[in-house]
Parts: C-alpha cells; structure tokens; sequence
C-alpha cells in the first residue's frame, strides 16, 4: 500500500459542518467520510471515463468498417440473456 500525503482541502462551513454531522451519525472521523467520499467518486469517474473510451474506440471502429447490429438485433439477444438462455451475441454486418 502506498505511503498516504497529506492534502488540505478548504470547504464552506455549511459543508464542513454536514461532513461532521455524517460522521458523527455514522460513528466515524470526518477524515474518514472526506477520504471514502473521494475514493468513491474517483472510482465512479474512472469507470465513467473507461465508458467514454470504449464508446470512443466503437465509434472509431465503426466509421472505419461500418459493421454494426442494428438495436432489433441487440434487443433480441439481451432478451435471449435476460430469459436466462445461453445465446451468442448477433453477428456485426456492414
């Protein structure tokens, strides 16, 4: 595990006095509820930001090849998935 630094971080009093009031309520540091809320929204922005790239790189894929299936055929197959049967994604045309 890397060795923790220290960061400052100013916040409104409004803020600052929700924060004490959570970890209060939840029988835990102020520390503690700042450095869980920043990891989780680190987290979920990270995977926001994967999303996006992977969106990014179908995209590119696409205008290069022009291979797709259509939202029929997709909306097929998840249905297929959420009935629980086993099935093979469509096939990608042009």
């Amino acid at each position: 595990m890397p060795k923790p630094s220290t960061t400052s971080l100013k916040l409104d009093i409004e803020t600052k006095e929700r924060v004490q009031r959570l970890a209060s309520a939840r029988r835990r540091s102020p520390h503690w509820v700042m450095r869980e809320a920043i990891e989780q929204y680190v987290e979920r922005e990270e995977k926001r930001e994967r999303f996006r790239q992977d969106a990014l790189a179908a995209w590119n894929v696409y205008q290069t090849t022009g291979l797709h299936v259509t939202a029929e055929e997709a909306d097929a197959w998840l249905a297929k998935l959420e009935a629980g049967k086993d099935a093979a994604p469509p096939k990608c045309h042009g």
